[in-house]
């Protein structure tokens, strides 16, 4: 076991190959390394990893679901049906067409052309990459307790999800730490808010209006229905408890700022966004662990100094989408203190409350030095408030200083590839069905050959 800060990282006892290979010696099925019923009976074309002319016919290398690298096949268009895969392959080749390299082709022999080994090799692990960002989804949608839908997208570089992290829904209290359930009575409104309801029970007034829209100032505590009160669901007082109710986007940024968050549905001023949560540690240990953000430029520091400094969130490992979104001078989401099942004033909650109307496809950001109460403020270590003041300068919205250093791009090889027109152009190649995909079967429709049956000149 080996990673910085302690033995999170356990080595692999045998590669995905290995154990597709014994899952299919043993006639076994496995969902999770792609081995199912399906895949043992019939061949199912995963990706496409190259493309080669030979003796004027054109032939894709596919890479087959569920089987080694060392089974990739060549195989002529007309027994593949998948045009989504098809449409991948192509974006991607022109995607490293983009950037500006003439492409030739490379002669194996007089009579073969074939894509040269940089130009496949992107494509490759562009393919990876897609399958990998994939199951990321799945699993962040299988262990999310909301409604809405949580998307990932990365068109920018190579990058996959990221190795340790652990996406949670709640807090989670580091060892020796313990979160306590603090609520043994609620309100007996029948029709909340009423005189005695939970926040005029606090000594503060109703968060919400009746549009279950925020109504308070910044710096004001949110006290939220909880379990022992005889309100239902549908009470206008219990926002943050049922979660994000809008669809969100973890996309990677294109000015190297890493991963970001954007959102899919239009929300309005002063809406309930998402929480943020993560480890629940001590200060003494967050400044410990503040050291280690401060030298590698990065902070997912919380401190919960709505009452004292005793504890502090920690989203580096364990935490939600919030993980994911960036800094901005100019932020589109503020803080609040959440007071819902635990009424302990050193361990509020974490709701992030949009501060105007945020158009779908925005991306949502928030102060990292913003005020969760009226006299104290979420310190940042000095290095990485000075990188974000610089960058500001440059570009006052949307960075982030656990991103600020450039993310270097992949080194590509230089030599020329295969350079072959699309036909039809991509305008008509978008509008193709991508419908599930199936191996090994041929083609019924005029699906046109992408890449061309000849010798691509």
């Amino acid at each position: 076991m080996e990673g910085w800060r302690g033995a999170w990282y356990v080595p692999c006892l045998a590669s995905l190959e290995t154990l597709q290979e014994l899952c299919r010696k043993e006639n076994l099925t496995c969902k999770s390394i792609g081995i199912t019923n399906r895949s043992l009976k019939s061949y199912e074309v995963e990706y496409l990893c190259d493309y080669k002319v030979e003796e004027g016919k054109g032939y894709y290398l596919v890479k087959w679901k569920g089987w080694p690298e060392s089974s990739n096949t060549w195989e002529p268009r007309k027994h593949l049906n998948c045009p989504l895969l098809i449409q991948n392959f192509l974006r991607d080749r022109n995607e490293y067409l983009s950037r500006g390299r003439e492409g030739k082709a490379m002669k194996v022999k007089n009579h073969v052309k074939t894509l040269k080994p940089a130009i496949a090799d992107y494509i490759v692990k562009k393919a990876k990459q897609r399958i990998a960002l994939q199951r990321w989804k799945e699993e962040l949608n299988r262990k999310k307790n909301h409604k809405a839908m949580i998307l990932v997208e990365n068109t920018v570089d190579l990058e996959g999800p990221p190795l340790d992290f652990y996406y949670i829904n709640e807090y989670k209290p580091a060892p020796g730490i313990n979160v306590l359930n603090g609520i043994t009575t609620g309100c007996e409104c029948a029709d909340c808010p009423a005189e005695k309801c939970c926040p005029k029970e606090a000594g503060f007034i109703l968060a919400y209006n009746k549009r279950k829209k925020l109504k308070i100032q910044p710096g004001l505590p949110i006290y939220e229905c909880n379990s022992y009160c005889r309100c239902g669901p549908d009470c206008p007082n219990r926002i943050v408890q049922k979660g994000t109710p809008y669809s969100l986007c973890i996309f990677r940024t294109n000015n190297g700022r890493g991963w970001g968050v954007k959102t899919l549905q239009k929300i309005k001023t002063n809406s309930f966004v998402m929480e943020y949560v993560g480890e629940v540690i001590t200060s003494e240990e967050a400044e410990r662990r503040g050291q280690l953000y401060d030298n590698q430029g990065n902070t997912y520091l919380f401190d919960l100094d709505y009452d004292s400094d005793e504890f502090t969130v920690d989203a580096a490992r364990y935490g939600n989408v919030s993980h994911f979104v960036n800094h901005s001078c100019d932020p589109n989401l503020q803080v609040f203190n959440v007071f819902i099942d635990n009424l302990d004033l050193r361990l509020p909650r974490i709701a992030l409350f949009s501060t105007r109307t945020i158009k779908a496809g925005e991306e949502l950001t928030f102060d990292y030095q913003m005020k969760g109460h009226p006299q104290k403020s979420h310190p940042v270590p000095e290095s990485i408030v000075q990188t974000l003041l610089e960058l500001c300068q440059a570009q006052c919205r949307d960075h982030c200083p656990a991103e600020c250093v450039p993310v270097p791009s992949h080194p590509l090889d230089e030599e020329p590839f295969l350079n072959i027109q699309s036909k039809p152009p991509m305008t008509q190649l978008q509008a193709v069905s991508s419908s599930p995909v199936t191996g090994h079967q041929r083609e019924q429709d005029n699906w046109p050959p992408e890449l061309g049956d000849g010798d691509g000149e």
